[in-house]
C-alpha cells in the first residue's frame, strides 16, 4: 500500500489536500497537525526534532508532503528565529528524517523568494527574496535540496480556498472590510491596487500534488524545483471588487496605488508553471467559480456574526 504522510493538515492547503488524497482508493494517509488537531490527525510540532523522527519511524511513509509553515510575512519579520524554526530547520529534519526510509518529500515553498521586478519566473530563475519570510522560504528549499535524495520543492502563489475563518487566506480576509464599506454611507476600504497576485484555488493545488505522487508512486519521480500559479493576474483592489460582485455588495472601494505595507513585498512574483504542465500536472478553475465555491460554504452573515 502506498503510503502518504502530510505535515500541517490542519491549514488551508493542508486541508484541500487531505480532501483530494481522501478519495484516492489504495492508498493510505497520514495527517498530522499542531494548532488544530483533530481525531482524524496526529498531533505533531514540527519543531520537535526527535518527535518528527520517531512519527516517521514509525510510520514508514512512501512520500512526505510538508504543508506546515510560518506564511505571515508580517509575523516572520518581526520573529525571524520562527520564521527560521518552521521553514528552514523543520523542514531539513522531516527531509531527513524521511530520507532514511527511502521517501520522497514534497515541501511547499513561495513566489516571494523573488523581487517581483522580472516576471515571469522560471523554476531556475535567481531567487532575490525581499523579506524575512522570502528568505526563510528560500533557506528551506535548499535546505530539502540539500538534505533529501529525492526532494520536491512546489513554489506557489497567494492561496485562497475552503476556509474556518475569513483571515484565513489573504483573498477572503478583505471581505469584512468589503461588507463594512458596503453598510456605511461614507466609509470606503482602501485596497492595494499596486502589487499584482496571481491568486491560485487550494483545490486545483491539491489535484496538482496528487498528479506528482501519482508519478511517484509507479517509478516517475519528480526532482528539483517546481512551480505552479493560477493565470489570472490582479491585485488586492481588483480582488476586492469580485468579491463584491460575488458577494452582491454595494462596496464603497479605493485603489491605493503605491505600496504602503509596513514589510517589503514584490510588485509581482508570477510563477511559470512550464515544467509541471510539460509532465501534463495541472488543474486551474476560473477565480470567479472557485470564490464562489468557497463564499458558498462560508456565507457572510454580517459583522455582529462570529465565525
Amino acid at each position: 500500500m502506498f503510503k502518504v504522510v502530510v505535515i500541517g493538515g490542519s491549514g488551508l492547503l493542508g486541508r484541500a489536500l487531505n480532501d483530494e488524497l481522501a478519495r484516492h482508493d489504495g492508498w493510505q494517509i497520514v495527517t498530522t497537525a499542531f494548532s488544530r488537531p483533530s481525531r482524524q490527525m496526529v498531533a505533531l510540532d514540527v519543531r520537535d526534532s526527535l518527535a518528527v523522527e520517531r512519527f516517521i519511524e514509525h510510520v514508514k511513509p512512501d512520500a512526505v508532503v510538508i504543508a506546515a509553515a510560518e506564511r505571515r510575512p508580517d509575523v516572520c519579520e518581526r520573529d525571524p528565529a520562527l520564521a527560521r524554526a518552521l521553514n528552514v530547520d523543520a523542514v531539513r529534519t522531516i527531509a531527513r528524517a524521511a530520507n532514511r526510509h527511502g521517501a520522497w518529500t514534497l515541501s511547499i515553498s513561495t513566489d516571494y523568494v523573488f523581487d517581483g521586478t522580472h516576471p515571469p519566473y522560471r523554476h531556475d530563475s535567481t531567487p532575490a527574496p525581499l523579506n524575512a519570510y522570502g528568505q526563510s522560504k528560500l533557506e528551506g528549499e535548499r535546505a530539502l535540496i540539500e538534505t533529501a535524495d529525492r526532494g520536491c520543492v512546489l513554489r506557489l502563489p497567494l492561496l485562497y480556498g475552503p476556509i474556518v475563518s475569513w483571515p484565513e487566506s489573504a483573498v477572503t480576509s478583505l471581505v469584512p472590510a468589503i461588507a463594512a464599506s458596503a453598510a456605511s454611507d461614507g466609509q470606503t476600504a482602501t485596497m492595494d491596487a499596486w502589487a499584482i497576485r496571481y491568486p491560485t484555488f487550494t483545490p486545483d493545488v491539491a489535484v496538482v500534488i496528487r498528479q506528482m505522487l501519482e508519478r511517484h508512486a509507479r517509478g516517475e519521480t519528480i526532482s528539483g524545483i517546481v512551480q505552479w500559479s493560477g493565470d489570472e493576474p490582479m491585485s488586492k483592489y481588483e480582488i476586492a471588487v469580485r468579491l463584491a460582485a460575488a458577494l452582491q455588495l454595494n462596496a464603497h472601494l479605493t485603489p491605493q496605488r503605491s505600496p504602503t505595507d509596513s514589510t517589503p513585498r514584490p510588485h509581482n512574483c508570477h510563477l511559470a508553471s512550464t515544467r509541471l504542465e510539460e509532465f501534463g500536472i495541472g488543474r486551474r478553475t476560473p477565480f470567479d467559480m472557485a470564490i464562489g465555491q468557497v463564499l458558498a460554504a462560508f456565507p457572510w452573515r454580517g459583522p455582529t456574526t462570529s465565525n
